[in-house]
């Protein structure tokens, strides 16, 4: 099920789904250790006798304040008479996750309304020796095992404190959960349990005819109980509502740090922009890594989460959050990548958001041998994202140490992952995590990784280097066009199988290879490229009433008819936009892009959640949403389409001015807006290029 308003703050990230039920709490990591547990976490509502779990009963609208990562939720239930006013919020520094709820009588009758709270927690994401009790020197439940507490409190009026609650064994028969003992109206106030439970808290509130009342509920994240407890203490003193009106006003301040010129975009692009920004901001960690997706609901569909940091995912949100103006984020991501990378200086294929390697879905054996489960794209995806932000952004200081480490050392590792005979890539697993070949698509990448660490090398006079560099680069375009361009299809091979004399090709149409043009490889007009992508997207478009791009021909992942290429992808979709810039020579044919941003726009859920993909006739999501990868090609690509639109009008207001903001190596300020910038570093960018 999709999560659709996720928010978070770096080491906090709460999901909901769109029956308004949280499902997803992840700490202290984004990412990980997601301490929920896999049913939802219940919010119900008790009025004149009769109990309504939020669910299909209740009329929902799910959003969030304009710019912002504070919800704005209103639910309504027509038998019970009673509607809400939802506010959440994780506070923008502190690990707190506080709800208001604003519950209004629709009857016209005074009378008594319970809400209730439940809590299905698994720490460390297992639930056996978890503890809960009730703690009366804070007036609050606490779930706790060993280094992470969760402390749940409560307020209405000027009470602060839990009054009404209860604690218990679940998953076992007979024992489904608290949420049960709730469902009469009263909870049996069991103060303690152990092994693998859950808890429910609950509210009492009075309205008056027509009459409306307010409480608010917070969920307060440590490792120990003084932590827990100090910041239940902060809220009480700070009070929830100043806690959600501080972290409105932080997300405000933040959408609103860059001047970001919106105005040649249509309205329905315009409104979903900051949105789609902020929503990739949840996915982004603290500690720089930037996972693939925060629903859980994937473990349902027989696969591995989507919840680690993907390298090639986390370079393209760079590439985005660069042009949009927020290279704090892509720093912290291109530093995250230096501390993770493998001595022999490739990134592994997905890790944790602490450092850790994540799951290896591949061996390190492939026919007998010895080989790399890696994707070298994301070992090469993410140098060259690293040098289109100097580009940008000519930090020096920031780059100088990387240079040393994480570029140097990927350098020297794509120069050796190359067959002499052949002078292509070794093979390796594609990005999409199903083929060990020599693909287009992974070659692409290695030759503008390539090219980007050749700049980087001469920028900092390491001229032999340099020259290696870009010598390797330039024979892998050369071989790619010999041995993987067919010439009667004229076509490039999706990927390629080393036999004895060559390569024996996979001839099958995918949407990789946009990676022809979008990484350097070669110009957009280039006959070979114009041939290949004109095939592919009249190959993978979807032909139903929805439309849209699917990944690759034939592609069978959740797949919904034998009769289509596949599903149409965000992503797909939005490689097609890619392209129908990257091959405009007027504004007339830049504006072929539109329309299929709009079609994503349009198939975005209503809080602006994008899908990995859609259902090809309800346009209903399916997949993990939201999907890391499509918010970060939307922002990749709508930023592009900006740039080129300046590029063919520069009478037009830039589409972004920037502020000085801190001091280069030199003590210059740098400067973002394109006319002035820091003399030495243009320099040195002017030789290199």
């Amino acid at each position: 099920m999709p999560r659709d308003i996720p928010i978070g703050n770096g080491s906090v990230l709460v999901t909901f789904d769109r029956e308004y039920q949280v499902r997803d709490i992840f700490y202290p990591h984004v990412g990980k250790e997601n301490q929920a547990g896999r049913e939802p976490c219940r919010f119900g509502v008790w009025a004149d006798g009769q109990f309504s779990w939020m669910g299909p009963e209740w009329h929902k609208t799910l959003n969030y304040r304009d710019n912002t990562l504070v919800t704005d939720v209103v639910a309504r239930n027509d038998r019970l008479g009673i509607e809400l006013y939802c506010t959440d919020c994780v506070d923008f520094e502190e690990p707190l996750f506080v709800r208001q709820i604003r519950v209004k009588d629709l009857n016209g009758t005074a009378r008594d309304v319970r809400l209730f709270f439940h809590h299905d927690l698994n720490l460390y994401e297992h639930s056996d020796r978890d503890t809960v009790d009730f703690d009366p020197g804070t007036k609050s439940v606490i779930h706790y095992k060993d280094r992470r507490y969760c402390l749940i409190n409560v307020a209405h009026g000027d009470r602060f404190g839990v009054e009404h609650y209860t604690t218990g064994e679940k998953g076992t028969p007979g024992r489904e959960g608290t949420w049960k003992d709730a469902e009469d109206g009263w909870l049996s106030k069991n103060p303690a349990a152990s092994g693998s439970v859950d808890s429910t808290v609950a509210v009492n509130l009075h309205l008056d005819a027509h009459g409306e009342q307010t409480c608010w509920l917070w969920i307060a994240f440590g490792t120990d109980y003084s932590e827990v407890k100090a910041y239940n203490a902060f809220v009480w003193e700070t009070t929830p509502a100043e806690i959600i009106r501080r972290t409105h006003n932080y997300w405000t301040f933040w959408t609103a740090k860059e001047e970001l010129n919106l105005s040649a975009l249509p309205e329905d692009l315009r409104r979903i922009f900051m949105r789609n920004l902020l929503i990739l901001r949840t996915q982004a960690d603290a500690d720089g890594g930037i996972i693939a997706g925060s629903d859980s609901d994937a473990r349902s569909w027989g696969h591995d989460l989507y919840s680690y940091v993907w390298p090639s995912v986390g370079a393209i949100a760079a590439l985005g959050l660069d042009a949009a103006g927020y290279p704090e984020l892509s720093r912290s991501f291109f530093i995250f990548c230096a501390t993770s990378q493998a001595e022999d200086g490739f990134m592994m294929p997905k890790y944790f958001t602490d450092g850790a390697l994540g799951d290896l879905k591949h061996p390190w054996v492939h026919d007998g041998a010895h080989v790399l489960p890696i994707q070298e794209d994301s070992t090469a995806l993410v140098i060259f994202a690293l040098w289109r932000h100097f580009e940008r952004y000519r930090d020096l200081d920031f780059i100088e140490p990387l240079y040393h480490t994480l570029i140097r050392n990927s350098g020297e590792f794509m120069c050796r992952h190359v067959d002499p005979e052949m002078n292509l890539p070794l093979p390796s697993y594609d990005n999409w995590d199903e083929r060990y070949a020599v693909h287009t698509y992974t070659t692409c990448t290695v030759i503008g990784g390539l090219w980007a660490a050749a700049k980087f090398a001469r920028a900092f006079g390491d001229d032999d280097r340099a020259r290696r560099y870009s010598n390797t680069a330039d024979r892998m375009k050369e071989a790619l066009v010999r041995f993987f361009y067919h010439n009667d299809l004229r076509r490039f091979a999706r990927c390629g199988y080393r036999k004895d004399r060559g390569y024996e090709l996979d001839m099958t149409v995918d949407s990789n290879l946009v990676a022809l043009c979008a990484s350097g490889a070669f110009p957009a007009d280039d006959p070979r490229v114009v041939s290949t992508m004109d095939q592919t997207w009249e190959a993978l478009w979807v032909k139903t009433d929805i439309g849209g791009a699917a990944r690759y021909q034939g592609d069978a992942y959740l797949r919904l008819s034998d009769r289509l290429p596949g599903n149409p992808w965000t992503l797909g979709t939005l490689r097609l936009a890619y392209w129908q810039i990257a091959k405009a020579k007027s504004t007339e044919e830049l504006e072929r892009a539109v329309p299929l941003l709009q079609w994503v726009a349009r198939y975005a859920l209503p809080s602006g959640v994008l899908p990995e993909q859609i259902n090809p006739y309800t346009h209903e999501p399916v997949s993990v949403s939201p999907a890391t990868l499509s918010h970060a090609m939307f922002l990749h690509v709508t930023m592009r389409y900006l740039e080129v639109l300046e590029e063919m009008q520069p009478h037009r207001a830039p589409h972004r001015r920037a502020f000085t903001r801190e001091m280069d190596v030199y003590g210059m300020p740098i400067v973002l807006a394109r006319e002035v910038r820091a003399a030495v570093a243009e320099r040195v960018l002017a030789e290199v290029t």
